[in-house]
């Protein structure tokens, strides 16, 4: 049952700030966001930030599992938004949230940009292996802990698990037209997933990260994923609202 589409619950204001590029950060797989916060200060420094959680994780929330559901949910919220975002941020299935987000906006206006943390256009397994299942989980109280004691750990798996459904269910072939940030790990799939979004778009900035699918917001792997982050945004406040075109940017890193 898809959660109600109004229920403003879900918007979290992160940062009020004056400044030419609002963003909103999209909820990865588990539904929190506290992976963001580092990433959030860095955005808060050219306009307000939101995030949008994932119904689910407090008493009597029933969570999504499907893209599509949340997508009609997440584009509703938008409207109280104060204004129309530029910047749709999301690692893993929050890339994938805003990618489907950014298409539905640039029916109506100007395509805002995307950044893509290490998400994939369809499911696959990021970070293979035995240790798998408890990185995941790691991941997960990370992500929620922001939410204090209304959030506990069955209903945070049980929402993990929903999510986890509703990306191995998902195909992504919107085209938003807008410029987009991939920032890629390293790992046997980077090539296949570079390739997956080249087919969906000829604005695509792709930049390396030098680690796994998990360990992209631990505090030595930080830098590097501000840093590609800050290129991006200074060439789109360079560019013209109704183009959002970075220039000079590269397909891709050169290896």
């Amino acid at each position: 049952m898809p959660a109600a589409t109004h229920d403003t619950k879900l918007l979290v204001p992160l940062a009020q700030r004056t400044g030419p590029l609002n963003s909103v950060l999209l909820h990865p797989a588990g539904g929190g966001l506290g992976q963001y916060l580092g990433t959030a200060a860095r955005l808060a420094r050219h306009g307000s930030v939101f995030g949008i959680r994932a119904a689910g994780l407090l008493p009597g929330e029933e969570p999504d599992d499907d893209v599509a559901d949340m997508t009609r949910t997440y584009l509703d919220l938008l409207g109280h938004v104060p204004d129309r975002p530029r910047v749709l941020v999301g690692w893993s299935l929050g890339g994938v949230l805003a990618w489907e987000l950014a298409a539905r906006l640039a029916e109506d206006g100007p395509a805002p940009a995307v950044v893509l943390i290490d998400s994939f256009t369809e499911h696959t397994d990021p970070d293979p292996g035995a240790d798998a299942r408890t990185r995941v989980l790691d991941a997960i109280e990370t992500s929620v802990s922001h939410l204090g004691d209304g959030t506990d750990a069955d209903r945070a798996r049980t929402t993990a698990l929903a999510h986890v459904r509703a990306s191995a269910a998902h195909r992504t072939r919107s085209r938003p037209g807008g410029p987009a940030l991939l920032m890629a790990c390293a790992g046997p799939d980077r090539d296949r997933q570079i390739a997956a979004w080249q087919k969906l778009t000829d604005r695509l900035t792709v930049r390396d990260l030098d680690c796994g699918h998990f360990e992209v917001f631990e505090p030595p792997h930080q830098p590097p994923l501000l840093s590609h982050l800050d290129d991006f945004l200074d060439r789109l406040i360079d560019a013209p609202l109704n183009d959002d075109r970075p220039t000079d940017t590269p397909r891709e890193t050169p290896r």
